[in-house]
């Protein structure tokens, strides 16, 4: 019989008084108690080294786990945080994964485990269901097939300035190509000469994604403006967004939230130190930042500059069919046709546009590729594209009259 389970501790301090009278020889205690001769030996044994205290149950628990991190594994993560303090366990595994390797790194898990233990944990709120994309970037599985350009929202710097920052990213690789401080203006003189370093540095993408804000777009035909006209002129396709569905550009959406919780903004004395704090940055998200969507590799290691370079002279214009008309656009953003003038947009202005035979009367006008709307010369009319496909949506949209 085994020691009684209600008092396992007053049997012990039983047997202990009993062997201490000097009354009982060893086998009788192991008799009395149930118990065997090794066990009564174990319990004097623990008595004579540590007194009643001794006679308490040790802990089972493995003195070394075989599993435990190294502290200097542990110290290594806590650094890295303190540097990082915006990486979750995923970000600090794939950055340390490279210093370590395989074999020594712990797991995801345990990285989890020690930030919590530390306190540096942060909760995670409930995820909001993101509204999918009518136009995905399914499309980008190369470098440079689309780049996505936006202005993050302005703020103002310690001596009263605007800062609104220019950014571009290549949709595949997530490389962030430009992330430029700008004052207040933003239209195309002072918008051009960055595209032109980055086109210079990088090489020519197959289309750019915008808004429909300036510089990129306006509500002119086609949404032209001299930007994108010139984008055009240089290859350039034009990918748009919905009004209104950012989601749209979700991965360049993605990185501008990186940037806010990243950048102090407000906190530089003037532009040009606020720009050093965006170079740092875009340092780090290139080179540094791991990205999930990467397989946790940094956006630099992914993309390869673009194999069509940066013309030092703008290409000469889309030649148009024979069969179509040609015309000029004139600086007040007017051609010719029959003795009258047809307004198209100054944004077009020095440009020839093609004038595609479609009916009788009816012409498609083209430039470099993009068709801007429908020209009804019996009404001397031009249906821009957005408007035509609006009416058909509104007409699909109408009960039929039976």
């Amino acid at each position: 019989m085994a020691w009684k389970e209600s008092s396992v501790m007053s049997e012990r301090v039983r047997l202990l008084n009993d062997y201490l009278s000097g009354e009982f020889g060893i086998g009788e205690l192991a008799d009395v108690y149930s118990v065997s001769r090794k066990t009564v030996y174990k319990w004097i044994k623990r008595h004579e080294a540590g007194g009643w205290q001794a006679l308490q149950d040790l802990s089972r628990a493995p003195h070394h786990h075989p599993n435990a991190v190294d502290d200097e594994i542990e110290q290594s993560i806590l650094e890295l945080k303190a540097r990082k303090p915006n990486w979750g366990a995923p970000k600090l595994r794939a950055r340390l994964l490279e210093k370590l390797g395989p074999e020594r790194c712990p797991a995801e898990s345990t990285f989890s485990q020690i930030l919590k233990r530390h306190g540096l944990s942060r909760r995670q709120g409930r995820a909001r269901r993101a509204t999918p994309s009518e136009q995905p970037l399914a499309h980008a599985q190369e470098s440079n097939r689309v780049w996505c350009a936006d202005f993050k929202g302005w703020f103002k710097t310690l001596d009263g300035r605007k800062c609104l920052p220019l950014t571009i990213t290549d949709a595949h690789s997530r490389f962030l190509l430009c992330c430029q401080g700008l004052c207040e203006e933003s239209g195309f003189v002072t918008v051009r000469p960055l595209f032109a370093r980055v086109f210079e540095e990088y090489g020519l993408p197959e289309a750019i994604r915008t808004d429909n804000g300036t510089p990129f777009a306006c509500t002119g035909l086609a949404g032209l403006t001299p930007l994108s006209v010139w984008w055009l002129r240089l290859g350039i396709q034009l990918e748009r967004i919905r009004p209104g569905h950012p989601e749209q550009n979700g991965r360049h959406e993605r990185m501008h939230r990186t940037l806010q919780e990243e950048v102090d903004r407000s906190e530089q004395r003037n532009l040009k130190a606020q720009q050093e704090v965006f170079n740092d940055f875009r340092q780090d998200y290139n080179h540094e930042r791991p990205h999930e969507a990467l397989d946790q590799k940094t956006p630099a290691s992914v993309y390869q500059p673009s194999a069509r370079s940066y013309p030092r002279t703008l290409p000469e214009p889309r030649e148009y069919p024979d069969d179509w008309e040609r015309r000029y656009v004139r600086a007040s953003g007017q051609a010719k046709w029959k003795g009258k003038f047809l307004y198209l947009t100054r944004a077009l202005s020095g440009q020839r546009v093609g004038f595609e035979p479609t009916g009788d009367g009816i012409w498609a006008v083209h430039f470099q590729g993009l068709k801007l709307g429908i020209f009804d010369e019996r009404r001397g009319r031009l249906e821009s594209v957005r408007h035509l496909e609006a009416s058909e949506k509104k007409d699909q949209a109408s009960p039929k009259n039976e």
